[in-house]
């Protein structure tokens, strides 16, 4: 009976060090997902500040908000993710205009500003 009690402990102990590595890989996954957004948005806000400070804009809110993702290919043809930023600015410091930023993987796609009047 000795014998078949390790025998079944060793395969249940098994099963517990299975999930528990499952769950780490999980965690981790999620965790380099966070960081990558994060980053992701880090890019987009600099991209949106510098692009206002070299119009004349007023950069509003100083932050972006993600809009949307998808996937997309690079000029190599590798599948990155393709996020689209939204932002406000204002050219007058009164009307509050859009602007957008798509990022391909951590490069600046394009960067779009809404119709504004020129000083």
């Amino acid at each position: 009976m000795s014998a078949s009690g390790r025998a079944g402990g060793a395969s249940h102990e098994g099963e517990v060090r299975m999930s528990e590595i499952v769950v780490l890989i999980i965690v981790a996954l999620g965790g380099w997902i966070a960081f990558d957004a994060l980053r992701a948005r880090e890019t987009a806000t600099k991209a949106a500040r510098e692009a206002c400070r070299a119009q004349g804009l007023q950069f509003l809110d100083d932050t972006v908000q993600g809009a949307r993702t998808r996937f997309g290919r690079d000029a190599e043809g590798l599948l990155r993710l393709r996020r689209t930023f939204s932002f406000e600015f204002s050219d007058d410091g009164v009307h509050r205009r859009a602007g957008h930023v798509v990022l391909l993987g951590a490069r600046l796609e394009s960067l779009q500003l809404d119709p504004y009047r020129m000083a």
